[in-house]
C-alpha cells in the first residue's frame, strides 16, 4: 500500500466522525492537499475542525520525514476530475475534458456528464460529436468542471436552494486553505 492509499484509509473515518467526506487526496512533494465536503457544502468552521483533526492523525501516523505542509480545501465551483467517484459525483454537471492524443475522436469536449461508472462516463450536449459520447477513464488526461454564471445549479446540489450559493460558496470563492508546518525532531 503506497502512502497516499494509507492516509486516505486514515483519515477517512476521522473526517467522516465530523461529518465530512474526504473527496480527494494529493501529496506532491512536501504538501499534502485534502479536499472535503459535505451535503449542502463546506464552510469555514468545517474546514477549520477538518484541518485539525487531519493534522492530528497525520501526527499519529507520522507518514513524511522532515517538514510538510497541510491544506484542507473544498471541492470548489471548479474542480479537477480524476477518479470514478469525482465523475460521478459530477453527474449532471457541466465539465470539459481533454483526451490523450489518438484515443478519442475528439481531443477537447465540452458537455454535461449525464452517467459515470468504473470504467468511464457518458457527456451530452451540442458540442459533444453526435451530441453524445462515451469516454474511458484511460483516455482522459486531464478533466474538471466547468461554473457558468448564472446557470442554475443541478437538481439537488448544493446550490439548488439558495441562488449564487453554489458548491464551497461559504468557503470563500469555493477555496479556503488551512495550512500548517511542521518540523520534526
Amino acid at each position: 500500500m503506497d502512502v497516499t492509499e494509507r492516509l486516505v484509509d486514515a483519515l477517512s473515518p476521522v473526517l467522516q466522525s465530523s461529518g465530512l467526506e474526504l473527496v480527494d487526496l494529493v501529496i506532491g512533494g512536501s504538501q499534502v492537499v485534502v479536499t472535503v465536503d459535505r451535503p449542502g457544502g463546506v464552510d469555514l468552521d468545517a474546514l477549520a475542525e477538518a484541518n485539525r483533526a487531519a493534522s492530528r492523525a497525520l501526527d499519529e501516523l507520522d507518514p513524511f520525514p522532515g517538514r510538510y505542509t497541510l491544506e484542507v480545501s473544498s471541492p470548489g465551483l471548479e474542480r479537477r476530475l480524476r477518479t470514478p467517484a469525482h465523475f460521478e459525483r459530477a453527474i449532471g454537471e457541466m465539465v470539459t475534458v481533454r483526451t490523450l492524443p489518438d484515443t478519442s475522436p475528439a481531443r477537447r469536449v465540452r458537455g454535461v456528464v449525464t452517467a459515470a461508472d468504473a470504467t468511464g462516463f457518458t457527456l451530452e450536449g451540442p458540442e459533444v460529436p453526435d451530441t453524445s459520447m462515451r469516454i474511458a477513464y484511460e483516455q482522459v488526461e486531464r478533466a474538471r468542471t466547468v461554473f457558468e454564471w448564472g446557470a442554475q445549479p443541478p437538481s439537488g446540489s448544493p446550490g439548488a436552494t439558495q441562488p449564487g450559493a453554489g458548491r464551497g460558496a461559504k468557503a470563500g470563492r469555493g477555496r479556503t486553505q488551512q495550512e500548517r508546518e511542521r518540523s520534526r525532531s
